[in-house]
C-alpha cells in the first residue's frame, strides 16, 4: 500500500469512528456484549469519584461502569426515550455529558459555563419525548473584579444531536430555586421549585400547576417545605414532589395541638393531572415517595427506614429498618424496589413484605446521585 492510500485509509477509519461517537452507534460491537434490548430494564446511578454504573435488573449485576469526565456533580441522570443515552450532570454541575450505555461512548457534551458566565444546574435535567432535545435549568453568575453578578435563571434547550460541543438552541427566563424537572405528554416541562409550574420549551410560556410555598389554604396550615432533590417515577410515568407541613389546631406555635403531616404534589405526566394531598402523619424522615403501579394509593419511602403507606387511609402500613441511611428510591416494572444514594450499596427489596432480597455493591459512594430505571430498546 502506498503512503497516500494508507493515509486515506486511516482518515476514513477516523471519520467513521468519529461519526459513531457522535451518533451513539457502537464503535466496538464487542463492548455491547451483555446488554439486552427489547425493553430490558437497567438501573443507572453515579458514584464518586465520577462513574456512571449500568445495572441489570434481572441479575442485579453491574454490566459496565463508564468514567465520567470532570469532578462529581450531583449525580443527576436523564435518559433518552429508547434508554440508550444517559445524560449525566458533571464538572461540579456545570457540564452535561451523554453516554451510550451500551458501550460507554460519549456522544454528547455541553459545557454550560461559557461567555464569561459560571453556570450551575441543580438536578434539573430532562429529555424531550422524541429524544431530540435536552433541557437544563441554568443558574448563571458573572465574575467581575470586585463582585459576582447573579443573573436571571433560564431554561436552556439543546439539540441532542449537537455532538461534543453543544450550545443552547434557545433559552427562556424561569424562576429561581428550580431543581428537578420532567417532561409531560404534551411536551411541556414541569419545573419544581417554590411552586410547580410548566413551561412550553418552544415559546417560553409558563403556567402554574400547583402552588406549594405560595399556597393560600383555608385554616391554619403552614406553607409546605418541599424536597425537590431526586428524579424518579418513570416506572409509572409520574412526577412527585414530597412536602412537609403543619396544621395548627390551636394558636400558631402551639405544638401540643399541632398536626404534623407529610404531603405531596403528584403529576400524571401523560394527562397533566395534578394531585395535592397530605399523605401520612409525620413520624419519621422520608426523602422521596414512589407509587406502587398496582395501586396508586400505596406509596413507598426511604431514609433510615423503608416504609409503605396507604394514603387512602393516611396510614403507614409497614416499615423496616435499613442498614444505614439511604437517599433515593425507585422501582422497576416488576415492582422491585431499589434504594440508593448516601453510600456505596444499593439495597433491593420485595414491595409486598419490604424484605431485603439483594445488595448491589458499587465502587464508590453515590452521595446525592439519582437512581434511574431505563428500558433499553
Amino acid at each position: 500500500m502506498t503512503f497516500s492510500r494508507l493515509f486515506k485509509a486511516v482518515a476514513l477509519m477516523s471519520a467513521a469512528s468519529g461519526a459513531a461517537l457522535l451518533t451513539g452507534c457502537a464503535a466496538n460491537p464487542m463492548a455491547e456484549q451483555g446488554m439486552k434490548a427489547g425493553g430490558h430494564e437497567y438501573v443507572l446511578t453515579v458514584t464518586r469519584p465520577n462513574q456512571l454504573h449500568i445495572i441489570d435488573t434481572e441479575t442485579k449485576d453491574v454490566v459496565r461502569s463508564c468514567d465520567v469526565p470532570g469532578t462529581f456533580g450531583s449525580g443527576s441522570i436523564a435518559s433518552s426515550p429508547d434508554g440508550r443515552i444517559a445524560y449525566v450532570l458533571t464538572a461540579g454541575t456545570e457540564k452535561v455529558v451523554g453516554f451510550d450505555i451500551r458501550n460507554c461512548d460519549i456522544v454528547f457534551a455541553a459545557n454550560q459555563s461559557i461567555n464569561g458566565e459560571r453556570v450551575k444546574t441543580f438536578v434539573s435535567l430532562a429529555v424531550s419525548n422524541d429524544g431530540k432535545e435536552l433541557y437544563t435549568v441554568q443558574n448563571p453568575t458573572r465574575k467581575l473584579n470586585d463582585r459576582y453578578d447573579v443573573l436571571q435563571p433560564r431554561l436552556a434547550v439543546y439539540d441532542t444531536a449537537a455532538g461534543l460541543n453543544a450550545k443552547p438552541l434557545r433559552t427562556y427566563p424561569v424562576d429561581r430555586r428550580i431543581t428537578k424537572i420532567a417532561v409531560m405528554g404534551d411536551g411541556r416541562i414541569v419545573l419544581g421549585g417554590a411552586d410547580l409550574t410548566a413551561i412550553n420549551p418552544n415559546t417560553g410560556e409558563v403556567k402554574m400547576l400547583s402552588k406549594i410555598q405560595n399556597w393560600n389554604r383555608a385554616g391554619s396550615w403552614v406553607p409546605p417545605d418541599a424536597f425537590a432533590m431526586f428524579n424518579q417515577g418513570e416506572h409509572v410515568g409520574e412526577y412527585i414532589m414530597p412536602y412537609f407541613t403543619i396544621k395548627w389546631n390551636g394558636a400558631p406555635g402551639d405544638m401540643e395541638k399541632a398536626e404534623f403531616w407529610w404531603g405531596m404534589n403528584r403529576i400524571d405526566l401523560a394527562s397533566g393531572e395534578v394531585e395535592e394531598t397530605e399523605t401520612v402523619p409525620f413520624e419519621f424522615i422520608v426523602f422521596n415517595w414512589i407509587t406502587d403501579p398496582l395501586n396508586k394509593d400505596i406509596l413507598y419511602g426511604a431514609f433510615n427506614q423503608l416504609s409503605k403507606h396507604d394514603i387512602s387511609k393516611k396510614e403507614t402500613v409497614a416499615a423496616v429498618d435499613l442498614d444505614h441511611t439511604f437517599y433515593s428510591i425507585n422501582m422497576d416494572s416488576n415492582r422491585t424496589i431499589y434504594i440508593g444514594g448516601a453510600s456505596s450499596d444499593i439495597s433491593v427489596h420485595n414491595p409486598d413484605t419490604l424484605e431485603k432480597i439483594a445488595s448491589i455493591q458499587l465502587t464508590g459512594d453515590m452521595s446525592s446521585a439519582d437512581l434511574r430505571v431505563v428500558k433499553l430498546h
